[in-house]
């Protein structure tokens, strides 16, 4: 069960520039490392630009009195150049989207100090709520043992491996859930 005092609030992608900023400052803090190439801010600012400007784009926050504590946010796939990067096969068809058939986790995050709480399975589940694609997918760094255990928990599995089409991007697991 998620903290007690836990807020979810539903954002599309004109509702969220307002807090545009602190969205970007809570990356920053969870991920951004000086020897990381591809964790750094700029990067981040153009990839979460980017993906606002999607159809369907949706961001669902955690907050606790007046502290942002996490957030998620994915999108529908449109049948542009997500798959482009897979290392694995896949079945024939998989990489087939059209707007409607695949949703996308594209982040999931909480700040460290509000972790194993349960606000991550909230928000993932605020995020993939009603949702009418027939699966959700998202890829997850293979070397994160505690993010792997709770997807797989939550009923993901991983069906692939992907380096997106970032300068400095890792390889991911893609994992899909129906």
């Amino acid at each position: 069960m998620a903290v007690d005092g836990l807020k979810l609030d539903v954002y599309d992608a004109d509702q969220a520039k307002a807090i545009l900023e602190e969205l970007v400052a809570v990356y920053v803090e969870i991920y951004d490392e000086p020897a990381d190439a591809f964790h750094g801010e700029d990067r981040y600012r153009r990839q979460i630009n980017g993906h606002m400007t999607l159809p369907g784009w949706k961001l669902v926050t955690g907050t606790v009195g007046n502290e942002l504590v996490g957030y998620a946010y994915g999108f529908p796939l449109s049948s542009d150049r997500w798959w482009a990067g897979l290392l694995t096969p896949v079945p024939d068809g998989f990489t087939e989207e059209d707007g409607q058939r695949t949703f996308a986790i594209s982040e999931l995050m909480v700040r460290e100090s509000w972790r194993r709480q349960g606000i991550a399975r909230a928000l993932h589940d605020a995020l993939l709520g009603n949702r009418a694609e027939s699966r959700a997918t998202l890829l997850a760094d293979p070397k994160n043992a505690p993010a792997q255990a709770a997807y797989a928990s939550w009923g993901w599995r991983t069906v692939a491996q992907l380096r997106p089409n970032w300068e400095n991007s890792p390889t991911y697991d893609v994992l899909i859930r129906p």
